[in-house]
């Protein structure tokens, strides 16, 4: 790439300074299984295009997607250069032990804490994008078609994405106690348009993974106080790990359903005594991946911007993934940390190096011991750029 040149102060010897972006070198890059196929090529298609070489690790519980990775990509890409690892958890134990110069990972924050610790034996520096409890602010929308709009977009970016089994898929409602009925209401008729009567007949929405994941939301529901708080869904079918669209009104603050990231069809609403609570609700919590907000109100707004930390905020919708190919993506505290996308995925996978160039001559003998009070009064004036000062230090007007 062509260095681009730094601007310098002004010194009194000649100086150039650039930056020159160079690859980091061998990548490791973890894909998730929720999306195998756009997860796993996009960083990757940043690592290559930043000169570096790669490794892939391709998700064990999404096996037809990894399988179609490993055959496609040593067809069309050079073998050499990028090598892609079908496994299980040992295998993924053993790619940790080696030492890389970057490490993608794209996973739970359970795991993403594993990574970490692995890569810190080596000191390798890391980019997790993990997930959270993504919240979802409602204010009392004054239109029947503010609220109709928004309705959809909640339940298309709740329901409608994996079945709620996405990083940045809403995890849970925040709404004023009175506007709360009412959009309860909304989101019963709107789910049914949207899934039919009998949702596990219509093949519009996925199912689980795997029966671990079936039986972690299970047993999110079990718990006695949380299932009372089930208004609308909660039917099960374990044989075909499939999850009703479930909503939930107040469930305990304290319930696990409240506390782990759900990642699946189950949407807990909890009603504050005015919205602007909203921001301290989420402030107690960790930080988010995603916060959305739907509203017209543009104090609120602000409130949002400035009161609130999250991997990224967006108001009035929900499909994040629309956005990113233009702006960086990625989380921040417990969410995660480093970007991507579009061209922050090139700039993930290089090092910009700053090169500096000068001449031997003129060498400055003031710069080197042994010290005295001369040599220190010229350093002081040209620390601070003082010219004047330094004159009057080299012509003896100047006493220490």
């Amino acid at each position: 790439m062509t260095p681009k040149k730094i601007q310098l102060p002004y010194v009194a010897f000649p100086t150039t300074a650039e930056m020159v972006s160079e690859p980091l070198g061998v990548v490791l890059i973890f894909s998730s299984w929720n999306f195998p196929i756009g997860l796993c090529l996009e960083p990757m298609i940043g690592a290559i295009a930043s000169g570096n070489t790669l490794v892939l690790k391709t998700s064990e519980l999404a096996p037809a997607s990894s399988s179609l990775l490993a055959n496609l990509i040593p067809m069309y890409l050079d073998n050499k250069a990028i090598k892609v690892i079908e496994g299980g958890v040992s295998i993924a134990e053993q790619l940790l032990e080696k030492k890389w110069d970057k490490i993608f990972f794209t996973g739970s924050p359970r795991v993403g804490r594993l990574v970490m610790a692995a890569a810190a034996k080596h000191l390798t520096p890391v980019i997790l994008e993990l997930g959270g409890k993504c919240p979802a602010v409602v204010d009392s929308l004054e239109t029947a078609m503010d609220r109709k709009i928004a309705v959809k977009r909640i339940l298309g970016g709740k329901f409608g994405c994996c079945c709620g089994q996405a990083c940045i898929g809403i995890d849970y409602i925040l709404v004023e106690k009175k506007f709360a009925p009412i959009l309860v209401d909304c989101l019963k008729a709107r789910i049914k348009k949207m899934f039919g009567e009998n949702p596990r007949e219509t093949n519009s929405i996925a199912r689980i993974i795997n029966k671990q994941h079936f039986l972690r939301l299970k047993s999110l529901l079990n718990e006695d106080e949380v299932k009372a708080s089930i208004v609308y869904g909660g039917s099960i079918d374990e044989d075909n790990r499939f999850i009703e669209p479930t909503i939930l009104l107040d469930p305990p603050l304290n319930a696990d359903i409240m506390n782990e990231e759900i990642f699946g069809p189950l949407l807990p609403i909890i009603t504050l005594k005015n919205i602007e609570e909203s921001t301290q609700f989420i402030n107690s919590r960790p930080k988010p991946l995603a916060i959305y907000a739907f509203t017209n109100n543009e104090a609120l707004k602000e409130n949002m911007v400035s009161k609130t930390s999250s991997g990224c905020l967006l108001f009035n919708d929900t499909i994040v993934q629309y956005f990113v190919d233009t702006i960086p993506f990625g989380g921040v505290g417990e969410s995660g940390f480093g970007r991507y996308h579009g061209k922050f995925s090139f700039e993930a996978f290089r090092h910009e190096k700053p090169v500096i160039r000068r001449g031997f001559m003129p060498d400055i003998w003031f710069r080197y011991p042994p010290w005295n009070s001369k040599k220190m009064q010229f350093l002081r004036s040209g620390l601070v750029y003082n010219y004047f000062g330094f004159v009057c230090v080299m012509l003896g007007l100047k006493k220490s």
